[in-house]
Order: structure tokens, then C-alpha cells, then sequence
């Protein structure tokens, strides 16, 4: 199994060169040469698997023998040993048609935990096997962060740096970010929107002098490993529901086009997906691409469901380079011009393959507050995002964008307590943190702060790592250490 990147330019890699290297160098993202194909008797047989079990099965087909099934299912038994369901991904009915799958049993209690805490271990063998050592650089809108500093957060070979939007995440999750305080692991707060986090990865990516230097990798769904975890549990739903007997559709809150791009390869794989829902937020952009064809930028309005608050979805270029035939010098230049003006349009031939697949929604603010009120009288507390995508899925369902029979997964990406104050304004009573979590707001946190600029994060990465190297063996034997940004560095 080989990897090339969307523009064209990078490439063939091998799995953990392309775990490492996270963004391809000439700025695309990295996709499998093929998709390996699941036979109908292959897929039957994986209904009695364990979640690990399912897990090692699946993405043994994309690392071309570098790691193993038998390797891979003991790394997501460990990485999914302490989540809080023993389903691990629990599948809920809602009603006759809808069922909701609970993606927030894990650490963080968000669908990242998924990726991240399997990621995390990837990254220790790769780095282990090469002798390296990584710097992680990662841009969130909310879940994505917490999740990749608790995973990651102590680890000797990698420090990390989340840069987050300041005062555009909920306040638990800024404090599941800013209360890990563990040496390598830096929350950092940028003055600016998820965009402007992102095109600041995107920046330092590209810059390839510093990303050689500090050995510059990615956590972010830009990262093709963050995908592979995340395609387990659609299979696991499927199965759950009757596949491959049966086709399945898929609801998915969607802002950056990660989550809902693992559900389109799943299909790829050979699992019976019927439709793909995408639900929005008023952040539209992708229900107005699917509706009218063009993908037009606009500015980020801040919403009840912040990790939606997305204008530029990153994981998109990655369907641009299936809709246009893999043509990655079309997906370049498509690319450019959408940097340089903000916009472009597909052929319908292209929109035409998009439209057979991909159906797209959106709900506003005021909507989603009645979607959680709806859900709890029908018995399921949902937080703003998942709410966003049982909305989806209920409008699939009555417009007759389904089969009769068709079953819905809408994806709970996150647990109500994340969004504590939606949630109130919903249903007149504030849901409780878990047991885990409890004592969350009350604990220690500490951030850096940083101006929306790649220069500026750039030096903060590189001032940091440099004093850390002034401290010597001898001066930790001694206990001396630094403080760094509320961060004690030994």
C-alpha cells in the first residue's frame, strides 16, 4: 500500500512515511494509491469481531504489511482500554428509521478520542522504529485539540502544540485543553477563527526548512492515519444494522470534511452505504457546494456548535481528487484559485458523481436548540453538533432522499456536557460532566497566546524547544528545570 498526494507532486510513500510527514509536501493531502476492496463474505465474516479486533482487521489493508492485523488489534485494544462504554461505540435507536451512535465514551468524551488515542500509539512505534523525534503541530475548532493533547501529552519522543481560535470554543473544552500541563504539551490560543489556525499548519507545513528542522508532523484529519480509525466504527454500525445484507446511510456533523470522508471510503471499501448526509451548521459552505455546485468562502459566524465553525474544510480536497479523476495537477490549480479568490466550480459531470453519494443540510441556531428539546422528550440528550446531524437525518428520512427501509446512523460526535450551556438553554437543566471529568473547571490551566501569524507560532515553537535544550541530564538529576508558559520543563 502506497500513498500519493492530491496535487500530484509527493510521492509514493509507504504508511508510516505518510503518518509522519502528515501533509504532503506540495501542499495536498495524502490518499491510498488504491482502496482495497472487502468481498460481501469478508464483510459478513467481521460480525463477531471485537471493536479491537474489527479495528486491526480494517486497517491492516492500508499499511502494506509494515504493521501487521495481529500488531494493529493489540494497538486499539490498548488504545480503547479505558473507554467508559465496553461497546465502545454504542448504537442507540432513536426511533423506527434513526438510530444514534455515541462517539464520546473516550477520554475527552468527543469522536476525536477514537483516532487520537490509536494515533498516539502509531506515533510511538513509527518515531521508536526511525530513532526520531517530531514536533506536532495542530489547529482546532474545539474537540480535535483535547483529544490530541490528552493522547499525546508525556510522550518522550514528540511535543505538541494545538493552536486553538480564543474565545471561539466552549469553555470546557478550552479547559480540557489548557488543564493538560505535562512537559512537550502546549495549548495555544490564536486571535483568530479556525481558519486562521489552520492556514497557519497549512503555512508551516509548507515552509520546508522549519519543517525539516523540528521534524514537523500533523494530528489533524490532514493527516491520512487520522482517518483509518475512524472508518472502524462505520463498519461497525453497518454491521450492527444488517450489513452487507442491508445498506446503511450515515448522518455526520460535518465542518472540516474528516469524519464524513472516512464514511465515503468505508463505501469505497465495499461496505453497502446507501447516502452520506452531510449536516451543517450556519456555517453552509458545504450544503451551498452541494446544492448549487460552487464552493464560495465567507466569514466564520460563531455558532451553539463551534467545532462546525468552518469556512474552509480541509478534507474536501481529498473528494476534489476522486470527483476529478484523480488528477492532481487539476486539484492543484483547482486549489490555488480558491486561495487566491475564495471560490470555484465543479463540472457537472463531477457534481453529478458528488450529488449520487453526498446529500447536505444545515441548521441554524434556533433549530438546533429545538432539535435537543425534540430528542430529550423522545429520550436522548443530544449536544448541539449531534443534534445538527439527527436534524439531517430526520429531513433525509421525511424528503424521501432514502429507500423505504433504509436505516440512519446519525453520529453523536460529542457528549452533551461539552456544550453545557446549549444543552441548558434546550432542556432547562445542565448536564453533568462524567465521573472523570468532574472536578474539570476547577482544575490548574495554563496557554500560550499567540497572534494570528505563522511567523509568530513559528518562533514560539522554535524558542521553546531551544530552551528545553539548554537543561542537560545533569541539570534534571540536579531538579532544576524552566518554566515555560506554565509548563514545568525538565
Amino acid at each position: 500500500m502506497d500513498y500519493i498526494s492530491t496535487r500530484g507532486q509527493d510521492g509514493p510513500l509507504g504508511y508510516e512515511e505518510a503518518l509522519l510527514s502528515g501533509l504532503a509536501r506540495d501542499g495536498g493531502l495524502y490518499l491510498p494509491t488504491t482502496y482495497p476492496q472487502f468481498t460481501v463474505d469478508e464483510i459478513r465474516d467481521m460480525a463477531g469481531l471485537s471493536y479491537a479486533a474489527l479495528a486491526g482487521r480494517i486497517m491492516a489493508r492500508f499499511t502494506g504489511g509494515e504493521i501487521g492485523e495481529a500488531e494493529l488489534t493489540a494497538m486499539a485494544g490498548d488504545a480503547y482500554a479505558d473507554f467508559t462504554d465496553p461497546d465502545i461505540a454504542p448504537l442507540r435507536p432513536l426511533n423506527d428509521r434513526i438510530h444514534v451512535m455515541e462517539l464520546f465514551h473516550g477520554p475527552t468524551i468527543a469522536f476525536k478520542d477514537y483516532a487520537m488515542q490509536f494515533l498516539s500509539r502509531a506515533f510511538d512505534r513509527a518515531l521508536r522504529s526511525a530513532g526520531r523525534q517530531a514536533v506536532i503541530l495542530g489547529a482546532t475548532s474545539g474537540d480535535t485539540g483535547s483529544a490530541a493533547l490528552e493522547a499525546f501529552k508525556g510522550r518522550d519522543a514528540v511535543d505538541i502544540f494545538i493552536l486553538f481560535p480564543e474565545g471561539r470554543v466552549s469553555p470546557v473544552q478550552q479547559r480540557q485543553m489548557t488543564s493538560v500541563i505535562a512537559a512537550g504539551a502546549h495549548a495555544v490560543a490564536v486571535a483568530g477563527d479556525f481558519d486562521d489556525c489552520q492556514a497557519i499548519v497549512k503555512t508551516l507545513f509548507n515552509d520546508h526548512a522549519f519543517r525539516d528542522e523540528v521534524n514537523l508532523s500533523a494530528v489533524n484529519s490532514i493527516n491520512w492515519a487520522r482517518l483509518m480509525p475512524q472508518i472502524v466504527y462505520y463498519f461497525k454500525a453497518a454491521l450492527a444494522l444488517g450489513a452487507p445484507d442491508r445498506p446503511v446511510a450515515f448522518s455526520v456533523p460535518t465542518g472540516n470534511f474528516g469524519n464524513v470522508f472516512a464514511g465515503y471510503v468505508a463505501m469505497r471499501l465495499g461496505l453497502p452505504i446507501e447516502r452520506l448526509i452531510i449536516a451543517s451548521n450556519r456555517n453552509d459552505i458545504l450544503t451551498r457546494f452541494f446544492e448549487d455546485g460552487a464552493m464560495r468562502r465567507e466569514t466564520v459566524i460563531p455558532s451553539l456548535s463551534p467545532s462546525m465553525d468552518i469556512q474552509v474544510s480541509s478534507n474536501f480536497e481529498r473528494l476534489l481528487f476522486e470527483l476529478m479523476g484523480r488528477d492532481g495537477a487539476a486539484v492543484a490549480e483547482i486549489m490555488a484559485r480558491f486561495a487566491d479568490t475564495g471560490s470555484f466550480a465543479l463540472p457537472e459531470q463531477a457534481m453529478q458523481a458528488a450529488r449520487a453519494i453526498f446529500t447536505a443540510y444545515r441548521l441554524d441556531d434556533e433549530g438546533t436548540i429545538a432539535e435537543i428539546a425534540r430528542s430529550e422528550a423522545e429520550g436522548m440528550l443530544l449536544d448541539p453538533h449531534s443534534a445538527v446531524g439527527v436534524s439531517a437525518a430526520r429531513r433525509a428520512v421525511a424528503d424521501g432522499t432514502l429507500g423505504a427501509s433504509v436505516p440512519v446512523v446519525a453520529l453523536a460526535c460529542a457528549h452533551p456536557a461539552k456544550f453545557q450551556d446549549a444543552v441548558t438553554r434546550a432542556t432547562g437543566h445542565e448536564p453533568a460532566l462524567p465521573p472523570h471529568l468532574a472536578n474539570l473547571m476547577s482544575r490548574e490551566e495554563a496557554m500560550q497566546h499567540a497572534p494570528a501569524s505563522a511567523d509568530a507560532v513559528k518562533d514560539m515553537i522554535l524558542n521553546m524547544r531551544r530552551a528545553c535544550l539548554l537543561y542537560t541530564s545533569d541539570a534534571a538529576d540536579e531538579g532544576l528545570g524552566v518554566d515555560l508558559g506554565g509548563r514545568r520543563i525538565i
